[in-house]
């Protein structure tokens, strides 16, 4: 079988879909190939079941706290296995929600796996036999998937990675994290908040390393404070599974004595490589560099008429930056001008207890780059929302221009951060500035005050502290 169209888009994540969804809106005829679930990684594996299982151990926690607010509750406990049917639940409705809407746009969903035949054309393998698509132009969105270490293979079972970690019958007693980027403390928290001893080792001399060292620092008070236990600035150089668990052999970085670790479970989240592979992108020509397809900075390849987006491409690897580029790709491929994706201004949220979000330069590269600038900050806990909600206090911090007061960057641990960080996004992408942002009524009481607060705090105007 054959099918001719003007697009087709390899992958059905958040990039994928997107993609397909626009082009069809903007009047193209689109083929949507997909080898798993629509919505790919992110509505399955990774971004929506992750916050589905972080809502059941804060709901989790605050019923623990009850008696704080007032509320009898006594007995409390969990059931591991409806939690985790829950999460899968959600994803597998979004996933149909997926479904739903390129039929309503006219997409053809084909389900199988794609492979790049040359310009212009893929081959489908299906269940049913083999499939053809003549298109214009083809865009590869098939995202990417988790790395593994030499010595430390994931075997699904002891050593597991995130896939494993949403789909566990059982929760451990004991975890060790390797990685301490987004996905090792947001399930280091969730485990955490269900009663597993967890130890979470970084490479790195802090936890979530590429955030605002302030936040790091803040991030492993409040895990300390919740039990779990840290080695940063460590390696794992080996891990041997057994009956009884997994034994892991770690290192200082800087050099010295190996020390023994064990753990009912190894959670492997050192980052991520591309899904590039049986694509058939060497074939027509387009490199593959550090286990990612290489693509320019409008997201072509080398090759006229194929295109690359989110994960696979080796770029920030966040959903909605996928979504981004499928926006800007769609809507160039229709014809219609498209304000190309702005790295500088995506925002970053993790979702561990405390929230952490952030958009922008850290101090730290900032003053690297030269940049004369203003810092402020300002504590959540002296809000009144803050007090009664008896939410973990956090802070707000702003890095302003001196010249101008444009914002550099914010960075936010606390609260609702990410949802709060809506707002510093959107002055990083205008002009809203300093001034105009310390101009602007807070309502009260909330989380939000405390960005009015650290805006005011940068030029010694700040009240409340």
């Amino acid at each position: 079988m054959s099918t001719t169209c003007d697009l087709c888009v390899i992958g059905s994540g958040p990039g994928g879909y997107v993609a397909a969804i626009r082009a069809a809106q903007r009047g193209l005829s689109v083929v949507c190939v997909e080898r798993e679930s629509l919505g790919g990684i992110c509505l399955n594996w990774g971004c929506i079941p992750t916050k589905a299982l972080l809502r059941s151990a804060e709901v989790l926690e605050t019923c623990e706290r009850a008696a704080e607010f007032g509320i009898i509750a006594e007995n409390i406990s969990f059931d591991f296995e409806a939690i985790i049917k829950r999460s899968r639940g959600i994803s597998a409705r979004i996933s149909k929600g997926v479904a739903y809407l390129l039929k309503e746009n006219k997409v053809q969903h084909i389900q199988g796996t794609g492979r790049l035949a040359g310009a212009g054309m893929v081959k489908v393998s299906c269940e049913n036999g083999d499939e053809t698509i003549i298109a214009k132009d083809i865009i590869v969105a098939t995202g990417a998937r988790a790395r593994s270490l030499p010595g430390i293979e994931v075997d699904g079972d002891r050593i597991i990675a995130y896939r494993e970690a949403l789909t566990l019958k059982d929760r451990p007693e004991s975890l060790v994290v390797l990685g301490a980027g987004a996905i090792g403390v947001e399930f280091a928290s969730f485990y955490r908040s269900l009663g597993t001893e967890v130890t979470i080792i970084e490479y790195q001399d802090r936890l979530v390393p590429n955030e605002d060292a302030e936040i790091s620092a803040e991030l492993l008070r409040a895990y300390r404070k919740r039990g779990i236990k840290t080695k940063v600035g460590y390696s794992a150089t080996r891990a041997i599974p057994g009956e009884d668990g997994v034994s892991i052999t770690v290192e200082p970085a800087g050099g010295g004595a190996p020390q023994p670790l064990k753990a009912d479970k190894l959670l492997v989240s050192i980052g991520i490589t591309g899904n590039v592979e049986n694509l058939g992108l060497e074939d027509v020509g387009i490199d593959i560099e550090h286990g990612f397809m290489k693509v320019g900075p409008d997201l072509r390849t080398s090759v006229q008429g194929i295109w690359g987006i989110g994960d696979v491409t080796g770029g920030i690897a966040l959903a909605h930056v996928a979504s981004a580029e499928a926006i800007y790709v769609a809507e160039t491929i229709a014809g219609h001008h498209a304000e190309p994706v702005d790295y500088g201004t995506v925002p970053s949220c993790t979702y561990c207890h405390p929230e952490i979000a952030s958009v922008g330069f850290s101090e730290e590269k900032a003053r690297h780059e030269g940049i004369a600038i203003k810092v402020g900050r300002f504590p959540f806990g002296p809000l009144g929302k803050t007090m009664a909600a008896g939410e973990y206090p956090g802070f707000a911090k702003f890095i302003w221009r001196e010249d101008n007061g444009a914002l550099v960057g914010a960075h936010l641990i606390g609260p609702a951060v990410t949802e709060l960080i809506a707002e510093p996004t959107l002055a990083k992408s205008t002009e809203v500035n300093a001034e105009s942002l310390i101009n602007t009524i807070h309502a009260h009481p909330t989380f939000a005050e405390a960005l009015k607060e650290a805006a005011e705090d940068a030029y010694g105007l700040a009240i409340h502290i």
